[in-house]
């Protein structure tokens, strides 16, 4: 190891001493937990980004955020070059310099230098972005001191959101291609494409552009006030929850998982609510009817309607590019029956996390993928973005609207706000109320639980986790519980950074999808060490 990395660590390690010996796992969601025990992560955090941006030649950031998770928690993952997510081989790397003895961290930088072959004579940069939690700070200069140890600079983001993070690393790293690596230049070369595509007016039909912002008391409200700056009046926006508890009975996962209007909004009948979680990767979308009934559209139904418009519009092009869509378990059955039977786009099923749907998107010339907790986003390859441009050149009109949404939509990575525009773009365009969106199809009753068990680890599953593996039977009661359930389907899967196991369960109408959930949480609680009492109600 050189010299430098030596020094550098052992003058700063004592500032942030081990507190556990409790195996830790970089999961899909980075490290997360509890923001007390977080410091030394964090530091840890910051040597290995220094690491990975000498194996990469290129910038790499750092994301100090809990998403969705209560305001006492915290977290961490970090993003490579091209705003991807760390790769696997790292995040090997991240567990095992995490799990180290304060003694041992200096061997296991080496160890990954060497496997690495890492250059030590470069100097690293390293792009830090945080959320509004009150540890974010604290924790931030943890991650600084362990990028200086390595002699890196660091360019501080400030408070932004994760999507932001990903737009500015990508930007630095393709010599500006993409864009001007900034947070200003982020609003503008999206707010302008959108405004730009609703040139014609803004209404239309059963459009009308008014919608509330459920910012879920975090960065999402601070960002989405900077984005109304650009946007002028072609979206009349009423901003709630932007200075409250973070996360707290509002934003998108509440929405999502409990299935109610977010605390703090106002019920006005058919004004459709957009919540976004607290690193604003995700957005759900939801209204009430004129007889009070409370709908909401996740992921799935963004990812429908995204699908359907591109189909639309590449049709009236003219170009004959591959679209596919890319989902993971969680999709409503519905959801996917409409794809692909009414649409005839073809669907692909991908294991839990973004980074396993993006790389399936890759597949297709333009790959829509969405988790149906409404995280996702577009990209397009080389060749489909040089095909739509080259025809927009030629005059074609649908041409230029496909470009024109190329800049609305951030490729790399889920976006809430990016997301949020695309939608309204395309509900505009086709002169769609929310409830016109909502009538393409209906979903099927569906409920989400949490088991708590003593390691989740005895829980491992195939076929992109729709399937259990083990503990060896469990998969048997879950099917003999299922077919007790007209249009039944339920499947289980490990947390991936808690030791908590997640149920899914959808069946013919809401009663009975309450019921399965319980009664599979239940047959996971009995055969794979679950603590506690067992589960009784939703």
């Amino acid at each position: 190891m050189a010299s430098k990395y030596q020094e550098g660590v052992e003058s700063t390690r004592s500032k942030y001493p081990k507190n556990t010996t409790k195996t830790i796992q970089y999961g899909t969601a980075g490290f997360r937990s509890n923001a007390d025990g977080l410091d030394f992560i964090m530091y840890r955090m910051g040597l290995l980004a220094g690491l990975r941006a000498c194996d990469t030649k290129a910038a790499i950031g750092v994301m100090i955020t809990a998403s969705h998770n209560p305001v006492q928690d915290n977290g961490v993952k970090l993003v490579d070059p091209m705003g991807e997510m760390l790769a696997p081989a790292w995040e090997v790397h991240a567990t095992s310099l995490v799990n180290a003895t304060d003694e041992d961290i200096t061997k296991v930088m080496a160890s990954i230098i060497e496997k690495a072959r890492i250059d030590t004579t470069l100097v690293p940069l390293v792009y830090v972005g945080r959320d509004t939690r009150p540890s974010s700070n604290r924790l931030c200069e943890a991650v600084v001191t362990g990028v200086n140890a390595v002699g890196g600079q660091v360019k501080d983001l400030g408070v932004i959101t994760t999507p932001i993070l990903h737009y500015v690393v990508t930007c630095h790293n393709d010599g500006g291609v993409y864009g001007e690596p900034s947070e200003e230049a982020y609003y503008k070369k999206i707010a302008d494409a959108f405004v730009k595509l609703r040139s014609s007016g803004t209404s239309h039909g059963n459009y009308e552009p008014n919608i509330y912002f459920d910012g879920a008391n975090g960065v999402g409200a601070l960002m989405m006030k900077n984005f109304l700056k650009h946007l002028g009046d072609s979206l009349v926006t009423t901003m709630y929850n932007s200075d409250g508890i973070l996360n707290h009975l509002c934003g998108a996962d509440f929405v999502k998982v409990q299935q109610k209007w977010p605390t703090g909004v106002p019920e006005t009948l058919n004004v459709r609510c957009v919540s976004v979680d607290g690193d604003a990767d995700r957005v759900i979308y939801s209204y009430i009817d004129n007889d009070k009934k409370y709908h909401m559209l996740d992921g799935d139904k963004i990812a429908t309607l995204v699908a359907e418009y591109f189909q639309d519009l590449l049709k009236t092009a003219g170009l004959k590019l591959k679209l596919g869509l890319v989902q993971t378990a969680y999709a409503n059955g519905a959801s996917t029956d409409y794809i692909m039977k009414n649409l005839g786009v073809p669907v692909a099923c991908a294991k839990t996390g973004v980074k396993h749907l993006h790389h399936m998107a890759l597949q297709f010339d333009i790959g829509v993928y969405f988790e149906a907790n409404g995280h996702g986003t577009v990209i397009f390859s080389k060749e489909a973005k040089s095909s739509i441009r080259t025809a927009a050149a030629g005059g074609n009109e649908s041409a230029k609207k496909l470009s024109l949404v190329l800049d609305v939509i951030n490729e790399t990575v889920g976006d809430a706000i990016s997301d949020m525009l695309l939608v309204e773009t395309i509900l505009h365009a086709k002169g769609w109320s929310v409830s016109d969106w909502n009538a393409a199809y209906c979903d099927l009753p569906n409920r989400q639980m949490k088991v708590l068990v003593a390691d989740r680890t005895v829980i491992t599953t195939t076929d992109a986790e729709r399937i259990c593996v083990t503990p060896e039977g469990l998969q048997k009661s879950i099917d003999a519980i299922v077919k007790s359930y007209p249009k039944g389907r339920s499947f289980v899967r490990p947390s991936g950074t808690e030791d908590i196991v997640r149920v899914y369960a959808e069946a013919a109408t809401q009663k009975e999808a309450d019921e399965l959930a319980v009664k599979v949480a239940c047959a996971v609680h009995s055969e794979a060490g679950g603590v506690g009492e067992k589960p009784t109600s939703v």
